[in-house]
């Protein structure tokens, strides 16, 4: 018997939670084949097979383990079935449905394929994935994906004594029902981290509006030549990248830490960016920032957006970070204070853009319609003077009302 036991998800993490078996107990099961998920309180990971044999499950799925625990074994001592099935030897016909039941519901057929987190909320909704269409790389199902289908009564593969359960509450004028969840680990992380960023920082918010005009000029006349050369969209993020990384430059403190009774100084700028997923607001990271072009910036982000959606991101990835851009916009907000990202000590919100009627820098005196965007910083005061707050968001307003300041440096 060969263990199969709880990996390190990353450094401090001491415990995780165990998510869906993909193979049953008594399943033959290939070196390097994907078995379980775990959760940990940053990221999401799949355990494999260390070696061929047959699978033996010891803990159920949903219970709490520690990182180096034993969850299962696999038995090498037993031989390959003969013609590739399954199960090792027979097994009872209630476990032989089990597993053609969970078969239908979380594997994908038509060569769809499908993460692995997809296939736990299938399993759990009952939403046949060879109904499901995908929209994840290459036509992969996301979880999202299956979260759209589960809404509609016609893509549900589950016994109609399912269905008319969980129908029956919505069913009834007045209904007053209450359920509750167990919070996952990693939104459980989020809000300890956004308590603790609000009881222990200083925390102010500055705002300023900038006009966009030129950005979108820009990023309209080169858009389709940017594509074609580079692979990937231009969008307005890479602008914001740019432009923080230049205003991080001439104001360290927002790029510093406070560190005990010390400050602690970077001279790189690793900027995180907040990326919204089904599970919480994760913040991968884009190391030496200052040292990426605008496609390198755009790659990466759409990269980190992908994982994210999968639940791939790595501890590592989202480890550090000396700076937080988080886009609001993209939702709708018109307006935010962004709550800062401990131990960082500023974080930037950009919002949603409208026109909106303003003082033509170039007739003054004439009003004109232009797309502008409120910008918000939130910053830790004990670090970071309002005169240097103001002028950092200044900074950055100048350098996306004039693009051409982030050439010229």
């Amino acid at each position: 018997m060969l263990d199969i036991v709880v990996p390190s998800p990353g450094e401090s993490i001491t415990e995780v939670t165990l998510g869906q078996w993909h193979k049953q107990d008594g399943d033959w099961v290939e070196t390097d084949e994907v078995l379980v998920d775990i959760e940990s309180d940053k990221a999401t990971l799949e355990v494999r097979a260390p070696a061929a044999g047959v699978l033996r499950v010891k803990v159920q799925s949903g219970s709490e383990q520690k990182v180096g625990s034993p969850i299962g074994a696999i038995d090498t001592s037993v031989a390959k079935p003969a013609g590739g099935a399954a199960k090792a030897g027979a097994a009872a016909p209630a476990a032989a449905v089990a597993a053609v039941t969970t078969t239908v519901i979380a594997e994908p057929v038509d060569g769809k394929k499908a993460s692995s987190l997809a296939k736990k909320v299938a399993a759990d909704k009952g939403v046949d994935l060879a109904k499901v269409t995908g929209s994840g790389t290459s036509g992969r199902i996301v979880m999202a994906d299956v979260e759209r289908a589960a809404t509609a009564v016609s893509t549900i593969a589950i016994p109609v004594k399912k269905v008319v359960a969980v129908a029956a509450p919505m069913a009834v004028a007045g209904a007053r029902g209450v359920r509750r969840e167990k919070m996952p680990k990693i939104r459980q992380r989020i809000a300890e981290r956004l308590v603790q960023a609000q009881h222990t920082a200083a925390m102010l918010t500055t705002f300023n509006e900038c006009d966009m005009t030129e950005v979108m000029r820009l990023r309209s006349e080169h858009k389709e030549s940017f594509e074609k050369h580079h692979g990937v969209s231009l969008g307005f993020m890479s602008f914001f990248v740019k432009a923080c990384c230049s205003a991080l430059k001439r104001f360290p403190k927002v790029n510093a830490y406070i560190a005990g009774d010390e400050v602690e100084y970077h001279d790189y700028s690793d900027v995180s960016i907040a990326v919204g997923t089904d599970r919480g607001l994760v913040v991968p990271v884009l190391r030496n920032a200052e040292l990426l072009s605008f496609a390198e910036i755009e790659q990466a982000i759409r990269g980190f957006a992908a994982k994210a959606r999968e639940g791939k991101l790595t501890v590592d990835e989202m480890t550090g970070g000396t700076f937080t851009i988080t886009n609001g916009g993209i939702y709708g907000s018109l307006m935010s204070t962004p709550i800062l990202n401990a131990p960082q000590s500023a974080i930037l919100g950009m919002h949603t853009i409208k026109k909106r009627p303003i003082e033509d820098p170039r007739n003054p005196g004439q009003i004109a319609l232009r797309p502008m965007m409120y910008l918000a910083l939130s910053y830790d005061h004990r670090i970071i003077d309002g005169a240097d707050a103001v002028s950092f968001l200044v900074h950055i307003k100048d350098c996306i009302e004039k693009p051409e300041r982030l050439l010229l440096d």
